[in-house]
């Protein structure tokens, strides 16, 4: 067919290019929808029908897949913007408005550049000229209906998926432990050992309350976690894989799982804010719980309730690590028992725990303000007399319980057991029946077709490696997770749940699962620091509340300082002692020093310089004036005037055993015992004295 020439078709339009628009929305339509993509392309024909030759006619073909609301990320757009503004193009050419632009703002300025370069406009109804205030009229009006298009088809395909929606029949991919039946119900899937995961997820993460503890569960049983696929030609396929962190994250956030259908717990927000980058799709962000729009309970079976399905988002939103002053954030290794559930009783807000000492000893600091404000630190308060004080509190109150708590304990483990052993014997289950199927079609094909026989040989082989590799891997599982409780086992259980302290102070009982039990009372713990106390006030979690005082531990300096008693002793030792007899006498009595340590003479020297304490008995003459000291002894200078002899004299009597002399050291001065009787026996009647000799 031959297409007439318009009349506003010039000799100066033909000089130009014209260019074929070519697009399609999506990669399906481009895929699928080809007799559309094929008229577009032969639109390059009509253009050398128009008289525009061969070499002058350009295919933009780069948009193809690319949505029409925008001009973003449209290339081929873009190019075809810049060659009218440049005056390269005489025409456009496009199968209709709408493959140019579904927005309004990007129409109007293709326009504007083409009235302003005498470039024309071309689809199949006719040529246009943006020039010419009737044409100009006649595109804005198909620009604006192509826009109004969009919006209409949107509202339909919107209104019709809410209409489904809000009788709950709009069909979604359901998670993977439901499948929709022959009806076109969702029902719990088949396949026992699919259920049997998704059932053993969520009992892990209620004994935890992680959903980390829950991955590292898996992982060390080397259990694997279903997944089904969706759509295409391997729809409904079972695959097993390793259980991930975002992956037990969908689930327990998926009210599926608890036979709710919901829809709308996401929404896609497509106006742009300051600071984001211009875009087509829009960014999908999660919808509030409260917000919601459409819920229907008990639509269809589920692995859990709907109360349980509650407290699992309020644990994971416990467990988040940001805006630490509105969670109690996840249960951590420390020894700090109130980590996450400590308040200050000043300010209110949540205080965090640091680790002093030798690492084990908690701290609880409110330094919220310090650090986003840099203000003073409300509250600093040392933990384990804190810690003890809680904990006396939460044995005296589960007491009452301790009969239930056994039994529920022993149920916990013998579930846990069961749950384990379950899984390993239906994946063992599965890969020999896969095995035992490929033997059956082995043997069931004709000797004669070696081609096929040669083929089903070797997978059967293969489904039997298979099976003898999950035997290996079972085989290194730890057993005493999947051996079943002995009598002797059950009993001895039994009597340690019933003595709950003892459980509870047991070193096998980590700071992990106390922090757990005492979440499970203990709603939170508010400390306020007096003078002398620390008063912490408990809430639990029936909203009752109760309080203990705790004597606040002493201040570093006061830890470090000598106890009274010691002082006091000192004081009444030093009257007939010396420094180092009163070391001696401490150490025996079992007392210690400020810093910890044993008494030395230095030690008891300087506790009396620091208390004024006078000492009667020194270990040098210099010190004691008088020459006899407070335990009678006296110097060897007294000694030998009384006794009419030499010092030296004095020293070897001592050495000798004649007179009762004591020293401190090898070359330290004697003390002397002088009796009545010893100084009659002993006293020369005069003192004998040496004269010098002559050097020569």
């Amino acid at each position: 067919m031959i297409t007439p020439r318009s009349t506003k078709i010039r000799p100066d339009h033909l000089d130009r290019k014209a260019f074929v628009y070519v697009r399609q929305s999506t990669l399906f339509q481009v895929r699928e929808h080809t007799a559309s993509t094929a008229r577009q392309y032969d639109l390059a024909q009509r253009a050398r029908n128009l008289g525009w030759s061969e070499a002058s006619v350009t295919v933009i073909d780069q948009d193809q897949g690319r949505s029409g609301s925008s001009a973003v990320d449209r290339d081929g757009f873009q190019f075809l913007i810049a060659q009218v503004g440049l005056g390269q193009a005489g025409a456009v050419i496009s199968l209709e408005a709408s493959r140019l632009a579904r927005s309004c703002s990007d129409w109007y300025r293709l326009l504007e550049i083409c009235a302003l370069t005498d470039t024309l406009v071309i689809d199949e109804d006719g040529v246009y000229d943006p020039g010419q205030y009737a044409d100009r009229l006649l595109l804005g009006v198909l620009g604006s209906m192509s826009e109004a298009e969009l919006h209409w088809l949107r509202n339909r395909l919107l209104g019709g998926k809410l209409a489904r929606a809000e009788q709950g029949e709009l069909r979604m991919r359901p998670p993977v432990g439901l499948v929709f039946d022959a009806a076109r119900r969702l029902v719990l899937d088949p396949d026992e050992q699919v259920r049997h995961a998704v059932q053993l997820l969520f009992t892990q993460f209620e004994l935890t309350n992680s959903a980390l503890a829950v991955v590292k569960h898996f992982a060390e049983h080397r259990l694997l976690f279903p997944d089904r696929l969706w759509g295409k030609t391997r729809d409904g396929e079972l695959l097993w894989k390793p259980l991930r962190h975002g992956r037990i994250l969908d689930v327990l956030h998926n009210p599926r799982y608890a036979g709710v259908y919901v829809y709308g717990r996401t929404q896609t927000r497509t106006r742009v804010l300051p600071g984001e980058a211009p875009r087509i799709k829009g960014r999908t962000r999660r919808v509030a719980q409260t917000d919601w729009p459409i819920v229907h309970h008990d639509k269809h079976p589920g692995y859990i309730t709907w109360e349980q399905f509650l407290r699992n988002q309020q644990r994971l939103g416990d467990n988040w690590t940001n805006r630490v002053s509105d969670r109690r954030g996840a249960v951590r290794e420390g020894n700090a028992l109130l980590q996450g559930i400590v308040l200050c009783g000043q300010c209110g807000r949540r205080m965090s725990v640091r680790y002093t000492r030798d690492g084990k000893t908690p701290t609880y600091e409110c330094n919220q303000i310090h650090k986003q404000q840099g203000g003073r630190t409300c509250q600093s308060i040392r933990g384990d007399g804190v810690d003890a004080a809680v904990t006396r509190l939460f044995l005296e109150a589960i007491q009452p319980a301790q009969l239930e708590v056994s039994m529920a304990t022993l149920a916990e483990i013998e579930n846990h057991t069961r749950q384990v052993e379950r899984q390993w014997q239906l994946r063992l289950e599965r890969v020999r029946y896969e095995a035992d199927l490929a033997r059956r079609r082995f043997q069931a094909v004709e000797p004669e077709n070696r081609l096929v026989a040669r083929t089903l040989e070797k997978d059967w082989n293969e489904k039997l490696s298979a099976v003898e590799k999950l035997e290996r891997e079972r085989a290194v599982v730890p057993m005493s997770a999947a051996l079943p409780l002995s009598p002797e086992e059950r009993h001895r259980i039994l009597n340690l749940a019933e003595d709950l302290p003892a459980l509870w102070h047991a070193p096998t009982t980590t700071p992990v699962e106390r922090k757990q039990l005492l979440r499970l009372l203990i709603k939170d713990v508010t400390l306020t620091k007096g003078a002398t106390t620390v008063t912490a006030a408990l809430r639990w979690q029936t909203e009752v509340c109760s309080g203990v005082e705790v004597p606040r531990p002493p201040r570093s300096c006061d830890a470090r300082r000598t106890p009274t008693a010691v002082v006091e002793r000192v004081r009444a030792l030093a009257v007939d002692h010396t420094d180092r007899r009163i070391a001696e006498q401490l150490n025996a009595d079992g007392w210690k020093s400020g810093m910890g340590g044993s008494f030395t003479a230095s030690k008891v020297q300087w506790i009396r310089y620091v208390h004024e304490i006078p000492n009667s008995c020194p270990e040098g003459p210099a010190a004691c004036k008088p020459g006899t000291r407070g335990d009678g002894r006296c110097s060897a200078q007294v000694a030998a005037k009384a006794l009419n002899v030499t010092v030296y004299t004095i020293a070897d009597w001592c050495k000798s055993g004649r007179l009762d002399g004591i020293r401190a050291g090898a070359h330290s001065p004697w003390w002397v015992q002088l009796t009545p009787a010893v100084i009659e026996q002993l006293r020369k009647p005069i003192q004998r004295r040496w004269k010098k000799r002559s050097s020569r």
